[in-house]
């Protein structure tokens, strides 16, 4: 359930109302409904948000409390005393930038992992203890923080690195420090990354570090928050307070998986920000009870912002699936005979909307039924119309590219033609992916001596 935070709860919202009622059934008079199985471990208001995305009126928590909260039969709160837990450990410098925090940071993990890297045996030892310490996740809040901290790695942290061992503890004979050279390529796991270079980022942080293809140091966004289990992983340096404290949880939760070697969260904080300095000053009691802290995500499928999204993608989904005349690739054509048939499942996305919040009064909610109903007739409307006009030329209608050379009715939102559309088959547009809505903005770099002066 933490997965609905951000955008991602509310479009998901509109497409259960499809995955809902195609995986019903009927019964003489009585409508059967899946049950839904959902988890989370950071997630307040349950019930408001499962009514939302499932439009479901009751939940049931299992396991159910029982009279010990640290033993509920099923699940047992072990102490740090016996299983070791989580460190987190938070720094912050007066009068220094967050960047300066994270390079001395890096250089002292990463050295230090090094030197107990080697004590323990190195490479030749294939089961070393402090192998979970030698690949750093840096874990960032935008992607501007995240560019900024990749060319201090690649410069100052890796070169500062090789000859780091003069650096000596001036109150104990260990010395802590060693030379180490780490690769100049950083591991990212942003949006910027190709999906298809995601799972071989994530093999390469499972390997050992005496692997060739081993990873020094990893830079992450929120995309790591969750999905992301790797038993490997036992060290964290988080740049800045993150927003919320359940991302914050599930971030930080991806490191220190294995009982056995516990996980460091290194949480560097900016003093010169309000809500950073606030955590520092309370950093022992808020990771103490920061489950207390966890913020109720809003989710809101039936929004303007959210309709426009994905109500098309949904609603053609539903007709598709939903009608056997309408379910072949070029079954979308159909519509020019079917579509007084096809009201029904307006009326259930409109009751959808309705029902969505149990909150609302019954104006309101009688107003998201009838924005809904409206919004899904006139889409069906335009449908027909496109099959119309592409009947007078007698060319044939698909979903998308499946069959031949046939006209399609969805696009994605970065699609190059859809700019060139008329403007009713602009408004079917088909999510592929959250991360693939906005397009980019390529910035052409031209030096100051290549102006050509006017005459």
């Amino acid at each position: 359930m933490h997965l609905i935070s951000g955008p991602l709860g509310t479009i998901a919202g509109v497409y259960e109302t499809v995955i809902d009622e195609l995986a019903s059934r009927t019964l003489g008079e009585t409508k059967l409904r899946p049950k839904i199985i959902a988890s989370t471990a950071t997630v307040r208001r349950a019930e408001a948000q499962i009514h939302a995305l499932f439009e479901r009126h009751s939940v049931a928590v299992f396991p159910p409390p029982g009279p010990d909260r640290h033993d509920s039969f099923f699940a047992v709160t072990e102490p740090s005393t016996t299983t070791p837990a989580r460190l987190y450990v938070g720094v912050a410098a007066q009068g220094r930038s967050l960047k300066v925090v994270l390079l001395r940071a890096g250089l002292a993990l990463l050295s230090a992992g090094q030197t107990a890297y080697e004590r323990e045996g190195g490479k030749a030892n294939r089961q070393n203890p402090a192998d979970a310490y030698m690949t750093l996740l840096g874990y960032f809040n935008s992607l501007r923080e995240l560019g900024g901290s990749r060319r201090i790695v690649e410069d100052e942290v890796r070169t500062r690195l090789q000859q780091y061992s003069r650096r000596k503890r001036r109150d104990s004979v260990d010395t802590l420090f060693s030379d180490r050279n780490i690769s100049y390529e950083v591991l990212e796991l942003t949006s910027r990354v190709q999906t298809s270079d995601v799972a071989a980022a994530k093999r390469r942080l499972a390997q050992p570090f005496h692997e060739d293809d081993r990873v020094d140091v990893a830079l992450a966004t929120n995309m790591i928050s969750v999905g992301l289990d790797i038993i490997r992983l036992g060290l964290m340096v988080v740049l800045g307070q993150p927003k919320t404290s359940a991302e914050y949880i599930q971030a930080t939760s991806r490191v220190g998986r294995d009982p056995n070697r516990p996980g460091l969260v290194v949480a560097q904080l900016n003093v010169h920000k309000p809500r950073d300095r606030s955590h520092y000053e309370r950093f022992e009691m808020y990771h103490a009870t920061f489950y207390r802290a966890i913020e109720a995500a809003s989710v809101t499928p039936f929004s303007p912002r959210a309709l426009d999204r994905a109500l098309a993608g949904a609603l053609v989904a539903l007709c598709r699936q939903g009608n056997l005349a309408l379910t072949a690739p070029l079954g979308a054509g159909g519509i020019q005979t079917l579509r007084a048939t096809l009201d029904r499942f307006a009326i259930r996305f409109a009751n959808r909307a309705r029902n969505h919040d149990p909150n609302l009064s019954a104006t309101v909610a009688q107003e998201y039924y009838d924005k809904v109903l409206h919004r899904c007739g006139r889409l069906l409307d335009d449908w027909r119309n496109i099959a119309d006009e592409f009947q007078q030329t007698n060319t044939k209608l698909q979903y998308q590219q499946e069959v031949g050379a046939a006209q399609r009715l969805l696009y994605e939102y970065l699609h190059p033609d859809l700019p060139n559309l008329p403007a009713v088959r602009r408004k079917f547009r088909a999510n592929r992916s959250m991360r693939d809505v906005e397009p980019s903005v390529e910035l052409g770099v031209k030096n100051l001596n290549d102006w050509t002066p006017k005459p």
